[in-house]
């Protein structure tokens, strides 16, 4: 094992992004959290110079490369940022603390869910076709709502979001792709660490179907899949483990 890559992180202890994902391209993704402090103070987010606050893309596996390669489908190299503006592992941003990441296995559909300050909480949404270089608008928006001055000029707004009378931490989870509850097929589901709550996504046609499911005592910190595309979700407050089924 070693060492690929080093974020600075100096001034504050929290919003360290919570997941690393493998896309159908075979490129490692890595949700970086902007860096913490209220507001990220440091304007790590939308920052084309700083790794905080992203989505990085990155080629852990080409050959004779000690650490990684930059993908040459990356958003922001020379054709496209001839001044060098932006870090050439970005692949999005515009994230406070993207508290996991997950592809749906069947569309490869990238789901991003993004903890909020103190009034909403969101899911983003990138389609298998993307590009790259999605800005989600964090620290000029929280969700839908404006946050600080800025420029909102091609802002990509959440696929859903809730306010604090619903949650307080969103836990992003997966799309459900398993045969043992046929209903649940195409289903992106989703939590509250602090309350306990999980949504379920249903995007078909055009539109977008979000629907409380269950209100459980749950810490929910994380989701998981197994091969068969089930889908677990794990209790922080009480350590255990339990499997999501459509009774």
């Amino acid at each position: 094992m070693h060492k690929l890559h080093d974020i600075p992180h100096p001034n504050f202890t929290n919003h360290n992004g919570g997941k690393l994902a493998f896309g159908s391209d075979g490129f490692l993704y890595i949700g970086v959290g902007d860096g913490g402090g209220a507001g990220d103070p440091n304007n790590n987010a939308q920052n084309p110079r700083s790794l905080l606050g992203k989505i990085l893309r990155i080629d852990v596996e080409a050959p004779g490369v000690a650490t990684y390669r930059i993908p040459s489908t990356n958003p922001f190299l020379a054709p496209t940022d001839p001044t060098d503006r932006y870090r050439d592992e970005i692949w999005a941003l515009g994230l406070r603390n993207p508290w996991r990441i997950s592809f749906d296995r069947q569309t490869n559909d990238l789901y991003i869910a993004d903890v909020g300050q103190s009034q909403r909480e969101e899911v983003n949404f990138q389609p298998a076709n993307s590009r790259g270089g999605e800005n989600y608008g964090w620290n000029i928006f929280e969700g839908t709502r404006p946050y600080s001055n800025g420029n909102a000029t091609g802002l990509v707004a959440p696929l859903v979001e809730y306010d604090r009378s619903q949650g307080v931490s969103v836990t992003g989870g997966y799309v459900y792709r398993g045969s043992e509850f046929p209903a649940l097929q195409g289903i992106y589901f989703y939590g509250d660490f602090a309350n306990g709550k999980i949504w379920g996504v249903r995007r078909s046609a055009g539109t977008v179907q979000n629907q409380l499911l269950l209100d459980s005592p749950y810490g929910i910190s994380t989701f998981g899949e197994d091969e068969q595309g089930n889908l677990y979700v794990a209790d922080y407050f009480n350590g255990d483990i339990y499997k999501l089924s459509g009774n």
